[in-house]
């Protein structure tokens, strides 16, 4: 019988040593933890339509160069920070200046602040769930770190841009880890981009911790080029009527995973989780959450839609876990897909698994195709069957992009959207 594969020993080389001792510690014992860890395989149920599609080659396991260059900042009203292949580029960033938020590289932490840090990290996530998010524990070589006082609102969205420059073959850890304090809000805007041609593998991990009665709104788009593999992972954690808003976009590339992972550990904690998913050619995207209601009277309602075109792959996993404590819990769960080619293939799986007996629960999946008389209809009203094409592709995401609560990130998403959309019915 053949051997599972195992991680390469090239990916457990410890990187830059800028670090605080307590974080460099932290990561020599996940490498140390990772020696030796098999690689997941079709036998592996949470990676059984992905693992095909994962190369960790060991040209892949070298850190990224960091330039200490970014693009062009972005326009757009808010505050800004950029990471440029994993490493935080302070002088492309602008940092708000508002009593009670402090926002820090993990670089610049003292040992005392990296310390509680080192504890914290990696708490939100189960690491059997999202094996490969210690990766990134391991490999990490800065972080942004989020801490919001009791009661302080950061008045504009936050855009964590995180830029990769495939100038050469190897690897880029970003990290952000957001401490929210009783009653504080904030609006935080990941956008994974890319430049270059060589093969490269991004591995990003952020985690929220929310006290009680925070709010936090989080938005990621996953926009790299068709060379980059990208594994993310969102973990959260929330206490007492705290709210969790996450709406995640993402465009398909040789492999794209993002887990989520969220806890309502006490009551009245909601979450609201919407994603739109959309590929062509031959890429591919993979998108695996999990609700853990821990305690009773909380909410969650979980929306996802995917789109697939050519001969490219979706997969949606998404799980909902009522624990024996956890009454009166509402869970709703909606996953809709549209296949717009023969070869185009979606595998959906939504679960529940319910230990409680007074909830309200539903979870449902649907996958179809363009309505051909909806087609015929605007073809019939004079529309060119290409742009009827799109409208109704594009009306079929429309609801969840409108919901994108930052104006400038929710246009923006619909342009690259509808060009992603036209292109996809101009190659048909």
């Amino acid at each position: 019988m053949k051997p599972a594969p195992t991680l390469s020993s090239a990916f457990l080389t410890p990187g830059s040593q800028s670090l605080p001792q307590p974080l460099l510690d932290l990561r020599s014992q996940r490498g140390t933890a990772l020696a030796d860890m098999p690689l997941p395989t079709r036998k592996t149920e949470n990676w059984k339509y992905s693992s095909r599609h994962l190369k960790l080659s060991d040209e892949l396991a070298t850190a990224l160069p960091v330039k200490g260059k970014s693009g062009p900042a972005l326009a757009v009203p808010g505050y800004h920070v950029v990471f440029h292949n994993g490493v935080m580029v302070p002088e492309a960033s602008d940092y708000p200046d508002v009593d009670g938020i402090t926002i820090q590289r993990f670089a610049d932490l003292d040992d005392s602040l990296a310390s509680e840090l080192a504890e914290r990290l990696d708490n939100t996530l189960d690491a059997k769930a999202a094996q490969l998010a210690r990766l990134n524990s391991a490999r990490f070589e800065d972080g942004l770190y989020i801490r919001l006082a009791p009661e302080a609102v950061l008045d504009q969205p936050l855009f964590v841009i995180s830029e990769t420059d495939a100038c050469s073959s190897g690897s880029a850890y970003p990290r952000i880890y957001v401490d929210a304090g009783r009653h504080s809000q904030i609006t935080l805007v990941e956008e994974y981009i890319s430049l270059g041609d060589e093969p490269v593998l991004v591995n990003a991990v952020t985690e929220f911790t929310l006290a009680d009665g925070a709010q936090v709104t989080s938005v990621r788009l996953s926009a790299e080029g068709e060379n980059v593999q990208h594994l993310g992972a969102t973990g959260v954690r929330q206490q007492a009527h705290s709210r969790f808003d996450s709406h995640c976009v993402g465009f398909g590339g040789p492999m794209r995973r993002h887990d989520l992972q969220v806890r309502l550990e006490q009551s009245g904690a909601n979450c609201r989780l919407n994603g739109v998913v959309v590929t062509q050619g031959k890429q591919h995207y993979d998108n695996h959450t999990v609700i853990e209601h821990v305690a009773p009277h909380c909410d969650s309602e979980e929306t996802y839609r995917n789109i697939a075109a050519d001969q490219s792959h979706a997969v949606f996993n998404g799980r909902i876990h009522i624990h024996q404590d956890a009454q009166k819990s509402n869970a709703n769960m909606s996953n809709k897909n549209l296949l717009l080619s023969t070869g185009a293939e979606i595998d959906t799986k939504p679960e529940l698994e319910i230990y409680a007996d007074d909830v309200k629960c539903a979870h449902g999946a649907t996958i179809g195709q363009l309505d051909k008389q909806s087609i015929f209809y605007l073809v019939s009203r004079g529309v060119d069957r290409r742009e009827a094409n799109t409208l109704l592709t594009m009306a079929f995401i429309n609801e969840l992009v409108q919901q994108i609560p930052v104006e400038s990130v929710r246009e923006t998403t619909q342009v690259r959207l509808n060009q992603f959309i036209e292109q996809t019915f101009e190659e048909a």
